[in-house]
């Protein structure tokens, strides 16, 4: 494989330098590793040199918007599809030609469950494990019970499928991938369809799965959970990866802003130090139930204006001090996930359910 800075890619945020077996600089080779990886349909290229990396240990958000290529990236992942060009390692091993060696350590929900519906929920997984060629036999009712137990399902163990709602059926299928110990589990929309108390139970046990050591791979297009579940992200747009990294590492890349509140009457001079301060006109607004003018006495404004780069906070604090102006209270804040993400793919994303 060769790594994106001796091929001439920008190294992105978060991005590893690997070597040609993909280890990473402390050894530790990456759950999931692509170079290159390209999906092409006809004369149509919907994944194009996708580098991707995923930590071991890690949640890892895959977001993008509808048709951006997070499907097609993970069928390839996971052999369902082939790829045009490009190198995958999953688990340490080359995909698809290691596929025997690496299935039996990943879990995986893709595109919705799919079950028999005459048949209970304990039934549907007892089948699919029995179809499992790697299952132990003689554990299976345990595992199944296990499984039905870890999701909040095991009130409906025996209910037939076609009663299920469409959250039952989701926490379901998370069932199935967590049927056997997995080194990997690949959750597409892992919270669709679940209430506000499934969708605490589904995060919780996302994390419960990482902090076992379990990397978890999660494509979802809901900001707020990935938020909550996931330590990494990565961001497609139109088939090509436009950023991955930490969470604080994206943010970080986001301009920040300062967040100013000041006692009305000192509202001109804090708007003159935060003009000069950040070459720019600082924003004004009153604070609810607040009718004073910027210049009068007796009343609360807050100003806000952009945070210069190598501009510490501290130093407009201490400008404003200077000046006179009674601060009554001083934020720094970064753009938030949505905005980051509707910068990087020019569309937005559901941020609640």
């Amino acid at each position: 494989m060769t790594d994106a800075a001796e091929a001439g890619t920008a190294v992105r945020p978060g991005d590893r330098v690997t070597d040609a077996a993909g280890a990473d600089a402390a050894g530790a080779e990456p759950a999931i590793l692509t170079r290159g990886l390209t999906k092409r349909f006809g004369r149509s290229t919907v994944v194009n040199g996708v580098d991707l990396t995923v930590p071991r240990g890690s949640v890892f958000g895959f977001l993008g918007p509808n048709g951006s290529g997070k499907t097609t990236t993970i069928r390839m992942l996971l052999g369902l599809a082939g790829a045009t060009a490009g190198d995958i390692r999953v688990l340490g091993h080359e995909m698809p030609a290691r596929a025997a060696t690496v299935l039996p350590g990943v879990g995986a929900l893709i595109e919705g469950p799919g079950f028999y519906p005459y048949l209970s929920g304990a039934a549907n997984l007892r089948r699919l494990d029995a179809a499992d060629g790697f299952a132990p036999h003689a554990t299976r009712a345990a595992r199944v019970d296990r499984a039905l137990e870890r999701v909040g399902l095991g009130h409906a163990a025996g209910k037939k499928m076609r009663a299920y709602s469409l959250g039952m059926k989701q926490r379901l299928g998370i069932a199935n991938a967590l049927l056997a110990p997995r080194e990997l589990i690949v959750l597409d929309e892992p919270t669709n369809g679940l209430d506000p108390q499934g969708t605490r139970e589904v995060r919780s046990l996302i994390r419960s799965l990482a902090s076992e050591g379990t990397t978890v791979f999660v494509s979802s297009h809901l900001l707020s959970e990935i938020e909550q579940m996931c330590d990494h992200v990565a961001v497609m747009r139109a088939g090509r990866l436009v950023a991955q990294g930490s969470l604080d590492e994206l943010r970080s890349a986001g301009q920040a802003r300062v967040r100013l509140e000041v006692v009305t009457a000192d509202a001109a001079a804090a708007e003159a130090v935060l003009a000069r301060l950040t070459a720019g006109a600082p924003r004004i607004e009153s604070v609810p139930g607040i009718e004073s003018a910027p210049g009068s006495t007796g009343g609360e404004w807050m100003l806000g204006a952009a945070l210069p780069d190598g501009l510490p906070p501290e130093t407009i604090v201490s400008e404003l001090v200077a000046a006179g102006v009674r601060v009554r209270g001083f934020a720094v804040e970064r753009a938030s996930l949505e905005e980051l993400f509707v910068e990087l793919t020019g569309e937005g994303f559901d941020v609640v359910q």
